[in-house]
């Protein structure tokens, strides 16, 4: 199983930088197995059925981008250097895992300074990362963050224009609630309020999981066979009363419908040891590619991922390579908008 063979040509133009509005105006690719229907995100309650349960993730984005600086005093007087630091993960010990750039120009017990109350102090490097402790802590921390911090854009919208204060709406759902993500579950950025209240007229249910995505969610894969490649851990929680509403929804011969990868990635690593549904809580690297047997999932609402991604090899698993390559195509031939911001899909497999 090759790298290339999850690649396809996707124009530029085709790259969304800003999100469809209202949330739910998205476009929809309705994939039935290669039977294909162009939709919107607000037709959703007409494709699913009384019982369906749609898994969430419940994950909140920080601002994890921000941007100080490096002030030293020398026989040239005082020097400042531009610090760009995107957080990744709190550390035991109190720190940050954080990505900094230039983190040459940073030494040991240097501080940045973000603004006239918020400094980090570089105390560890390790595999190209730092170690920051932040000079705040709980609700002070959380509210300087707020203030001083951007949007982690994904890297190919970032490319295209800096992060602004529209993103801290638009990168983050409508449900979100627990703190701790880098990178939105993009597909659950097409609903608002008017789409939920009109699923659950439908009869579809709800459930909660969270699974803090990581800035690891973006890394390319560089090995050529797929199945070497090794996937990032990310903190998750799938909680008893989550598995018992699954599990009663399979009982009852409902569908289990994960939105988005992060959902399904995180429910599948529930049921690895068993087969069945149940309380979880952990770090998971679970890697699906073409071969994998779903435990739970039995249909996913995505968006449409980068070539030679994990993503792609994740939907090409739930519906095969050679439907998945007709879907894309259908996609880029109808100018859907791909990526973080992009319209959405829903993969249903025969």
């Amino acid at each position: 199983m090759k790298l290339s063979d999850f690649d396809y040509d996707l124009p530029e133009a085709l790259i969304a930088t800003r999100p469809a509005r209202p949330r739910s105006s998205a476009r929809l690719l309705v994939a039935q197995g290669a039977d294909i229907t162009d939709a919107h995100v607000c037709d959703l309650p007409d494709w699913l059925r009384v019982g369906d349960r749609l898994v969430l993730n419940d994950t909140r984005v920080i601002p994890a981008r921000l941007t100080g600086l490096r002030r030293r005093t020398g026989a040239q007087g005082l020097t400042e250097a531009r610090i760009e630091v995107t957080l990744l993960e709190p550390r035991a010990d109190g720190t940050w895992s954080a990505m900094v750039k230039p983190l040459k120009k940073l030494d040991l017990d240097e501080a940045v300074v973000f603004s006239d109350i918020f400094s980090a102090t570089l105390e560890g490097k390790e595999d190209g990362l730092a170690q920051l402790r932040f000079n705040l802590t709980g609700d002070n921390f959380d509210a300087a963050l707020s203030e001083a911090g951007a949007m982690p854009l994904p890297p190919y919208i970032a490319a295209r224009r800096a992060a602004d204060a529209a993103d801290k709406d638009d990168y983050q759902t409508v449900w979100a609630r627990y703190s701790g993500a880098v990178a939105a579950p993009t597909a659950s950025l097409h609903f608002d309020d008017a789409l939920l209240g009109a699923m659950a007229v439908r009869g579809v249910e709800f459930t909660y999981v969270t699974l803090h995505v990581g800035a690891g969610t973006f890394l390319p894969v560089k090995v050529d066979d797929v199945t070497t490649h090794k996937m990032h851990a990310e903190w998750g929680e799938v909680t008893p009363q989550a598995a018992a509403e699954i599990a009663a929804t399979q009982a009852a011969g409902g569908r289990i419908i994960p939105v988005g990868t992060t959902a399904l990635r995180l429910i599948e690593s529930a049921a690895q040891a068993t087969g069945a549904i149940a309380p979880w809580q952990g770090t998971t690297d679970i890697f699906i590619y073409p071969g994998f047997r779903f435990r739970i999932t039995d249909a996913l609402m995505t968006n449409f991922h980068l070539p030679k991604s994990t993503l792609m090899m994740l939907v090409s698993a739930l519906m095969g390579q050679e439907t998945l390559a007709e879907i894309y195509a259908h996609a880029v031939a109808q100018k859907y908008r791909f990526f973080s911001y992009g319209d959405a899909s829903l993969l249903i497999p025969r």
